[in-house]
């Protein structure tokens, strides 16, 4: 009886966070196109005014709050993030969080979603279309440098999707080689959002997302798969340190460096 009112009280109450986050995103989307004229800075303030709230209203209804570790080892200077991936929690935490302005590469879907996308659409982000393989990479390329250039921070999926708790992805060497190619610092994040937000799960669960945040890692002499090498070990053993309980029986799956023979950038 005690778990079926708990998984009741649970349903209820992200119900009612659902219903306010889509009124607040309709309402938002609105107030963002208004600031269309105001030059970037002032527009990316305002758009992420959107992000305080929603994670406020995540914390109050929901009981999900947040512990981050290692802000110290964020560089004052331009940066690619790589961040493990496992809700949508991080996406909206890490525009609020980070010392610098945002720029995610994403698929260019999402700027046709309503509401939400007309907000996304008024900052500098990389919207790429993923069938055109080394192409969006060319694209990903030429707009990080911009981007890079300007001061801003570059934040990057290397699994590419969301991962259930507990499992470990492919990393795609894709924010390593732009790294490389820029000479670019390199900071490995790791986040267990899944745990109150899992992936396709409609019910937030309370409790505390813990997002550690690793030493900058220079690119210099480095390949794209060491680097992409580099990332996976340190963000996975990470992992193990935040969520315990969700890899006790699983080590690490050390990542294999390409073959010498093999441009391992394009690999």
């Amino acid at each position: 009886m005690g778990d079926n009112i708990l998984r009741f009280t649970l349903i209820l109450r992200s119900a009612v966070y659902l219903v306010i986050m889509a009124i607040a995103t309709v309402v938002w989307s609105f107030a963002c196109l208004l600031s269309a004229p105001l030059s970037y800075p002032k527009r990316y303030w305002w758009t992420s005014r959107w992000n305080v709230f929603v994670l406020w209203a995540l914390r109050v209804i929901c009981g999900v709050r947040h512990e981050v570790r290692g802000m110290e080892n964020l560089p004052d200077a331009p940066a690619v993030l790589l961040s493990k991936h496992q809700s949508a929690w991080e996406t909206i935490f890490y525009v609020i969080q980070m010392t610098r302005p945002l720029v995610f590469v994403f698929k260019k879907e999402l700027t046709y979603i309503p509401f939400f996308g007309w907000g996304i659409a008024l900052l500098r982000m990389i919207p790429i279309d993923r069938k055109k393989g080394r192409d969006a990479f060319a694209q990903v390329l030429e707009q990080g440098r911009q981007r890079l250039a300007s001061g801003q921070w570059i934040m990057m999926f290397p699994e590419g999707t969301r991962t259930q708790v507990g499992s470990q992805g492919k990393y795609k060497a894709g924010g390593s080689r732009l790294a490389v190619e820029t000479g670019t610092l390199v900071v490995p994040i790791a986040v267990n959002s899944g745990e109150c937000w899992p992936k396709g799960s409609f019910v937030k669960k309370p409790g505390t997302i813990i997002v550690s945040i690793g030493k900058p890692i220079a690119p210099e002499g480095m390949t794209a798969a060491e680097m992409n090498e580099r990332v996976e070990n340190w963000i996975e053993s990470e992992m193990r340190v935040i969520s315990p309980a969700a890899y006790k029986n699983s080590a690490p799956r050390q990542a294999a460096a390409a073959p010498a023979s093999r441009d391992p950038a394009r690999s």
